[in-house]
């Protein structure tokens, strides 16, 4: 078996449209890293003012302290679901804002792949704000359209689970198929076997900004 690329970040920001996005796109990958650094994770839209999600903030940080990331580092914003294209500025210098304080060197955002409105305009302005940042984009198969991951990180069963357990934390999406256990399992089943490994999360490539070293 290939030895796998090491890589690191000590400071890492996973940015989504909507609560319930990055749990779904990168849920393994959190759980499996949240003890080695520092992840902040930014939901752009708490989705109050649809009257049937009154429980999804609630249940966003619930899900998050499952997969070990502290209260204070999981923002929750109020810009208005559905219609980020028209606040597409604001966004952006949010973004901008966002990568002045916190300094990440990896983002997380949709991949390209996904057709929601609100999740396009997130890639588009996440790649203008984090210039000469390694980008990558994780997929929430419900609004994909071609994804196929080009960067496998392998995660543990572990991770598995508590990701799965992470995702249970949404009760309003009970009846969603997307949240199924099966559905989550299957899919980081079929992402470890294109790694070749029992595990994997998959990620598309926005940007990677790299430097090669020859180890002594």
């Amino acid at each position: 078996m290939n030895h796998d690329m090491t890589f690191y970040g000590k400071k890492v920001c996973f940015i989504g449209a909507h609560p319930d996005d990055i749990e779904i796109g990168c849920g393994a990958l959190i759980a499996h890293i949240a003890s080695q650094t520092e992840v902040k994770c930014v939901t752009l839209s708490d989705n109050q003012k649809n009257p049937l999600l009154t429980n999804v903030v609630k249940e966003h940080y619930n899900s998050m302290a499952v997969l070990g990331v502290p209260k204070e580092n999981v923002i929750v914003c109020e810009f208005e679901t559905r219609r980020f294209p028209e606040q597409r500025q604001e966004i952006l210098e949010y973004m901008f804002k966002l990568n002045q304080d916190f300094r990440p060197e990896i983002v997380f955002v949709h991949t390209k792949a996904d057709i929601h409105q609100d999740h396009a305009t997130v890639t588009g302005e996440a790649l203008r704000a984090f210039r000469g940042t390694t980008v990558m984009g994780f997929d929430v198969v419900r609004s994909s359209y071609g994804f196929f991951p080009s960067f496998l990180v392998e995660v543990t069963e572990a991770d598995v689970e508590k990701k799965i357990a992470a995702m249970a934390e949404y009760h309003t999406y009970d009846n969603k198929y997307y949240f199924d256990p099966a559905v989550t399992r299957a899919t980081l089943i079929r992402h470890g076997a294109l790694a070749e490994r029992p595990f994997a999360e998959g990620f598309d490539i926005l940007r990677i900004i790299g430097a090669f070293r020859c180890m002594s």
